[in-house]
């Protein structure tokens, strides 16, 4: 697993015109190929009428499928442009299409380039775009004396605590980063002379968006 990659959360739109050509992006996160496949046939039907409807996908933890497309553009000019404006901003698991309704002006190869280029670039400012990270779901059981201690210590190393329960003891779980479990749990440990107990719920990927804690299975 990665240790942490950006993604789409949201995915968003932004229009370019060029010479009265319109060049609509949409973007929108996609877990596997079948899904971005999907994605840009939905788009085709939705502006059936336009003249062209470039794509361009990255997918996977070592981006095993990167696809473009130019649609019908003089080959360079769209789907290679609108990839790499994905892979500048190192994004994983996204697709963008780019549709344009053709405004009678030819543009010409470099006008081509910055228009597919910039409308990709504008449907990202639209996105909600986030930072994954690996980490554990992690359940640490105490009693009431070292509570205080541990919400210091979390707090203090940035480990969000996710839910607590009170009962006779409590039961707080927490998010660890992958790169930092040992640290963190020979800390706690030390922090509670062995007392804590510390059981992996699950990994998961988490991230940090508008405030809020996000969790994700993948």
């Amino acid at each position: 697993m990665l240790e942490q990659y950006k993604t789409v959360y949201q995915g968003g739109t932004g229009e370019v015109v060029e010479k009265k050509s319109r060049f609509i992006a949409t973007v929108r996160p996609v877990n596997s190929e079948e899904e971005a496949l999907q994605f840009i046939e939905e788009m085709k039907k939705k502006y059936w009428d336009a003249r062209h409807n470039c794509s361009a996908y990255v997918i996977g933890e070592r981006r095993e499928f990167m696809r473009c497309s130019d649609d019908g553009e003089p080959q360079g000019t769209a789907g290679k442009p609108m990839l790499e404006v994905l892979l500048g901003e190192d994004l994983y698991n996204t697709a963008v299409v780019v549709t344009r309704y053709f405004g009678g002006t030819l543009l010409g190869t470099g006008g081509l380039v910055r228009a597919y280029s910039k409308a990709v670039q504008e449907g990202l400012a639209d996105s909600r775009i986030i930072t994954k990270k690996h980490g554990i779901l992690t359940e640490v059981g105490t009693d009431y004396n070292s509570v205080g201690k541990l919400q210091y210590l979390f707090a203090q190393n940035e480990i969000p605590i996710m839910d607590s329960t009170y009962g006779e003891d409590v039961k707080m779980q927490v998010l660890i980063p992958a790169s930092e479990e040992g640290r963190i749990k020979k800390t706690v440990t030390e922090a509670t002379s062995g007392q804590a107990s510390v059981t992996d719920i699950k990994e998961v990927y988490f991230a940090l968006s508008d405030g809020v804690h996000l969790l994700f299975d993948n």
